[in-house]
């Protein structure tokens, strides 16, 4: 096959390729900043796309939706529009871990992500494979369609989803297509190779869809969402309506019977799939296999969206043959009766190695081409959409002439994603989980803005009007601690926490000396008044600033300890080989990786606090020449 004859189709600055998450967020981000920007897509059906899930947020995940929203992209002010309803994960846990999620409408969610993108200026969005990175002195130069359209450009954003050299799998049949029946990018990796990126394989998967009619939802347990909530965009004025219930269902002993009695016709058991797939996301398969002691598995069952009966079975992802699945499913309570009108399937696709990428997420071998999302090994909308964003706003900077925009593990979920895949790479498709944050304390959703919005300001994209907003929230929050410092007199005190089990007190005490012995703000005010200025979400922040002083506090002295190393900056061109005590092992990973600082380079697996050490003296050393 060979590309039709070559054209310049369009002359733009900055080109994506993809338009997923990632790739929305990255196109938004370039255009906002000024820079005439062209979005290439496989099917413009796909913008926006969920072909899994059909939900935004989670835990961990709702933190990156909220950052992603006070650094000025678009994610949570879509998910707001089109949620059929919201909740609050983990509320019997710290306010750290506690996360937002949404079940999201399908289609309306591509219908509003697609049309903020076609009014949107300086961004012209065509429908075309990308073949070809084009590359002149080192530098991008522009991309080649497979219709032989050139689209000059110094900048490019590889998005490519899980498209490339895609295959879905069920059962012994293997179709070269993307997810949804979408076309597969067929002709990019070539090019990919061919600069210098090393590709490797990974693999995902879906369940079946069902029709709702044929659901008996009667023998399920309902999940409503939550109303005393705040929603994903510090735009948005309250909360989405709760316009649609989930239901939670189990596997049994029977499921399991079915899935062990087929895995000879199973492709993750039986050789057809030999890649790597998400290890916190497994099919029902690996779940039975590897969790053999568990009777039973939860199943969700969620709503696709307004206008379809479809209902996604969250929790039973496979690769089975089409007969087995429907064994599987009607044995499951609830299920007994339902019709499959889409069945599950495992998709396998390209991406890279991050250790080649730097923590802007340009590529380091070529100057100005970037990658984001699945391309780089991760799962997820949320984390897609967070290095979309990342690596548009970086190549937005990079064209303007202006230093990059890099956050670090202690100002965001952000940071440490990025951070974890350009310092430590990922063998498997890689999840943020809270985990993964050492500074998680300081990190919550709840305060995203004041971590971020300044920053996303200083970098163009946060608008003055967002901006604002985050000025009115933060000085109404520093009102709100002011009056948490207003005193109870002795006897009113003491009668009060009488019904928290405290003794008397010796004197007066301050609203914040009470949420300080875990009573709630709500009966504070519901006692003594106050606080009728404030929002729910500023009177949450600032009750939580409270209740956590001493935590918060130990957590920025170790975010101080760790910035030491962080401002030791590392040269770019520092010969790694020729630094005497370095161990081979941490020559070879500093001279493949080249960190930027001393911290990154700590982090990097096979450099320990010996090589560290080595390398202050070296720095030191350097310093005094």
């Amino acid at each position: 096959m060979t590309d039709e004859k070559t054209f310049l189709e369009y002359e733009a600055e900055a080109a994506v390729v993809g338009a997923g998450h990632a790739g929305c967020e990255a196109a938004l981000a370039l255009a906002r900043t000024g820079i005439k920007t062209a979005l290439l897509t496989l099917n413009l059906d796909s913008i926006g796309f969920m072909p899994c899930n059909p939900s935004i947020g989670g835990t961990a995940k709702g933190h990156l939706v909220r950052e992603i929203d006070a650094l000025g992209g678009e994610m949570g002010l879509v998910a707001d529009k089109t949620a059929l309803q919201i909740r609050m994960l983990n509320v019997g846990k710290g306010a750290a871990v506690q996360s937002l999620r949404a079940q999201s409408d399908k289609a309306a969610y591509h219908r509003e992500m697609k049309r903020v993108l076609e009014n949107t200026p300086n961004l012209r969005i065509i429908q075309a494979e990308v073949s070809e990175i084009l590359v002149e002195n080192g530098k991008c130069a522009g991309v080649k369609t497979t219709y032989g359209g050139i689209i000059s450009c110094k900048a490019v954003v590889l998005c490519t989803g899980v498209y490339l050299n895609s295959e879905t799998i069920t059962g012994a049949v293997v179709r070269k297509e993307g997810p949804n029946g979408f076309s597969a990018a067929t002709r990019l990796t070539e090019s990919l190779i061919n600069l210098g990126f090393n590709v490797r394989r990974f693999k995902t998967g879906t369940p079946a869809r069902l029709d709702g009619r044929t659901v008996s939802y009667e023998k399920c347990q309902i999940q409503n969402g939550d109303t005393d909530i705040y929603p994903f965009s510090f735009m948005s004025e309250k909360a989405p309506e709760n316009k649609r219930p989930c239901y939670l269902t189990y596997t049994n002993l029977k499921t399991h019977e079915i899935i062990l009695a087929n895995l000879d016709r199973s492709p993750l058991y039986n050789g057809v799939i030999v890649s790597t797939g998400p290890r916190y996301c497994p099919s029902i398969e690996t779940k039975v296999v590897r969790f053999k002691d568990k009777e039973r598995h939860q199943i969700f069952l969620e709503p696709e969206g307004e206008d379809t009966l479809e209902v996604y079975v969250q929790g039973l992802s496979t690769s089975m043959p089409h007969d087995v699945q429907r064994a599987m499913y009607s044995s499951v309570e609830g299920l007994e009766n339902a019709d499959i009108v889409r069945y599950g399937y495992a998709i396998e696709y390209d991406c890279i190695d991050t250790l080649d990428v730097l923590p802007t997420l340009e590529f380091k071998k070529v100057e100005g081409v970037y990658t984001a999302g699945q391309i780089n090994g991760t799962s997820g909308y949320e984390e897609a959409a967070a290095q979309g964003l990342m690596a548009g706003v970086n190549a937005s900077l990079k064209l303007r002439g202006l230093p990059p925009f890099v956050l670090r593990r202690d100002e965001a979920y952000i940071g440490v994603l990025i951070d974890d895949l350009v310092t430590k790479g990922t063998d498997e498709p890689y999840r943020m989980m809270t985990s993964r944050a050492e500074h998680r304390i300081c990190l919550r959703q709840d305060n995203a803005d004041f971590r971020l919005t300044e920053k996303g300001y200083e970098v163009g994209l946060v608008t003055k009007e967002r901006y604002a907003t985050y000025l009115k929230r933060k000085a109404d929050y520093e009102k709100a601690l002011q009056e948490m410092q207003t005193k109870v007199p002795q006897k009113q005190a003491s009668e009060f926490l009488k019904k928290y089990g405290y003794e008397e007190t010796h004197g007066s005490v301050s609203y914040s000396d009470m949420i300080k012995r875990s009573v709630p703000l709500k009966d504070i005010i519901a006692e003594f008044g106050g606080f009728e200025e404030f929002s729910a979400n500023v009177k949450e922040t600032a009750e939580i600033t409270v209740k956590y002083e001493g935590y918060l506090k130990q957590g920025l002295e170790l975010i101080e300890r760790a910035k030491r190393l962080e401002n030791k900056l590392l040269p770019p061109d520092i010969d790694y080989k020729s630094i005497k005590g370095l161990r081979l092992e941490a020559q070879e990973k500093l001279d493949k990786i080249r960190p930027f600082n001393l911290g990154q380079a700590g982090r990097i697996s096979g450099v320990n606090p010996a090589d560290v050490s080595v390398l202050m003296v070296y720095l030191a050393t350097a310093n005094e020449k």
